[in-house]
């Protein structure tokens, strides 16, 4: 790839105006019950009562194998919207993992609308865990006067042998930075399938971190070192304290929301939820992209412009080894969402900001930015009362053929917080192959097409 120097003297955004692609359709959506329950046979109460088997946030993330209709969804950090303890963010125990499942599509009866029906089936869910020890909230954090609360450790661990990735916010090694790899506390949010089917890579939001998991045992395999300057200066069980006590680093609760891998598998492309603080935080409207070598771990940063600083990005989407496809969304939901846009970006062209601490105010090139598809258009009858605020996740699934043609799919998928009056929305738009001229299929190997869940 070509890239712009950092002494570059002019930044320089291209932005289209178009509407959603003319031959982009919606051809099936699925809501998956928010009382549903996975296949990890956890069914003991979390703290704060909620069943360990809530298959919920399974939206956050979506990616394709490369097996017939099977994917993998990346549930995020577990039910922590029922009020329990604000010393730990109302945050559990919960033990991290994925789920694969087989999201097979058929032709609807003639006339309907959509014309697929889409067929969820879960075939599995796997527990995230490392061969290490991990660092685990003592529960100190979540205990004054009027609360107390347990170790963090799962029990689980003791009956396995093993230690597994939690979502309780002081799951944290406080002398060490955030990015610290033997943290216990994981909050995932974008996963993709390595080229060889055998692995997944997931990024996180609490460090950030990318891990390599190893796809059969959800073992973590690797662990990918970011630039310093992503990990927060001070570590707390509360995001407020966290906030108002770092000067550097990911904003909490909005680190690394969006991964991606190139089709022929040796790159990562990780990206923000919101600029870091010393890029103006919540603020600010540039946000990191970083490239990891997959072999080697070296990466590169550059910028991404959000249309708005209202706005965050929830996940990005390799087209070929430089453009890639952008989530940017409002956090508005139902009739009040304004704002759920894909975006096509190139970085070919931008500035490489790599060991860049803080953004300068000027001369950087950020990637050329033009719309792709209005999630919102009437065209698709989504915008309603029942539109979800987190749309979270995107894949390219198998071609299909509809009207005569062959046609590229992409799912959609929305994170619901675990909430059980809220359901998981999965939509599939069927694109036609001149839209996206230069894309390029992830090439999995023959390991890969034969392998189990």
């Amino acid at each position: 790839m070509t890239r712009h120097s950092a002494i570059a003297l002019a930044v320089a955004v291209t932005f289209s105006a178009a509407a959603a692609r003319a031959d982009v359709d919606l051809i099936a959506r699925y809501a998956v019950p928010g009382t549903a329950t996975d296949l990890s046979g956890l069914t003991a109460p979390l703290e704060n009562g909620v069943s360990g088997n809530l298959l919920g946030g399974f939206g956050s993330a979506i990616a394709y194998t490369g097996s017939g209709a099977v994917f993998i969804a990346l549930a995020d950090r577990g039910p922590n919207a029922k009020p329990y303890n604000p010393l730990v963010d109302d945050t559990t125990s919960y033990i991290d993992r994925f789920h694969t499942f087989d999201l097979s599509l058929t032709p609807a009866a003639p006339g309907s609308a959509p014309t697929f029906v889409l067929s969820p089936q879960l075939i599995s869910t796997t527990l995230l865990s490392s061969a290490t020890p991990l660092t685990y909230g003592s529960g100190a954090a979540g205990t004054d006067a009027a609360r107390s609360l347990g170790s963090g450790v799962p029990p689980l661990n003791a009956a396995t042998g093993t230690y597994y990735f939690t979502a309780r916010s002081d799951g944290f090694d406080p002398v060490r930075p955030s990015a610290y790899a033997g943290n216990a506390r994981l909050d995932p949010e974008a996963v993709r399938v390595a080229n060889d089917g055998a692995s997944v890579f997931i990024s996180d939001e609490y460090g950030p971190h990318v891990y390599q998991f190893d796809r059969a045992t959800g073992k973590r395999i690797r662990a990918y070192a970011l630039p310093d300057y992503y990990a927060v200066d001070v570590q707390s069980a509360t995001g407020d304290n966290e906030i108002k006590s770092s000067t550097e680093g990911r904003i909490t609760n909005r680190g690394m929301e969006g991964l991606a891998i190139t089709p022929d598998g040796k790159t990562l492309i990780g990206l923000m939820q919101n600029p870091l603080r010393q890029d103006d935080g919540v603020k600010g409207t540039r946000n990191r992209i970083v490239t990891i070598d997959v072999a080697t771990g070296v990466c590169h940063e550059y910028v991404y412009p959000l249309s708005s600083s209202q706005n965050g990005t929830s996940e990005i989407l390799a087209v070929n080894s430089h453009v890639i496809l952008v989530d940017e969304r409002d956090t508005k939901e139902g009739e009040a969402a304004a704002f759920k846009k894909l975006f096509r970006i190139d970085l070919d062209g931008a500035t490489d900001v790599t060991g860049m601490r803080r953004l300068p105010a000027d001369g950087v090139i950020a990637v050329s930015k033009t719309l792709f598809l209005d999630l919102l258009d009437p065209k698709f009858g989504l915008h309603n009362a029942a539109f979800p605020q987190k749309i979270e996740g995107l894949a390219f699934g198998p071609e299909l053929v509809t009207g005569g043609r062959v046609r590229h799919t992409l799912f959609v998928t929305s994170d619901n917080d675990f909430l059980p009056d809220q359901p998981s929305w999965i939509y599939v738009f069927a694109i036609d192959r001149a839209d996206l001229p230069d894309f390029q299929s992830q090439v999995f190997s023959t390991r890969s097409s034969g392998s189990t869940p």
